[in-house]
């Protein structure tokens, strides 16, 4: 199966990222297929910090290329925006801490009455 996804190069601490479709059993910073793009985590200023060939990463998929989670997650970024992309997390993290709270509620309700049914029977 072919992925694509993400393999490490640059120097120690200074990471640089192409995106390239891999056979999934070839190793990480192996042999791949194509080269079809890149990431930069480090770009500061004008320096590109992503950039990809929709037209091949199309062509790839149709032909049953899996994305990686972090390359379906900079792809995702680059269509829609960093802004957007930081809203859709924030509004993730906010209805996970309301279900965590909601969650605490009722645990604190259960040990409650747990308490006073254990305080009538005794």
């Amino acid at each position: 199966m072919l992925k694509i996804r993400l393999a490490r190069g640059g120097a120690k601490k200074r990471p640089y990222y192409p995106i390239v479709v891999a056979d999934s059993r070839s190793s990480r910073d192996g042999r791949h297929v194509e080269r079809i793009g890149f990431f930069n985590p480090i770009a500061v200023g004008g320096a590109e910090r992503l950039r990809r060939n929709v037209e091949r990463v199309d062509y790839w998929v149709a032909r049953g290329a899996q994305l990686s989670d972090r390359v379906s997650e900079l792809l995702k970024e680059a269509q829609l925006g960093p802004e957007a992309v930081a809203q859709e997390r924030a509004a993730k993290a906010a209805k996970k801490q309301a279900a965590q709270e909601a969650a605490r509620k009722a645990k604190a309700e259960a040990t409650l009455q747990a308490a006073e049914a254990a305080a009538s029977a005794g």
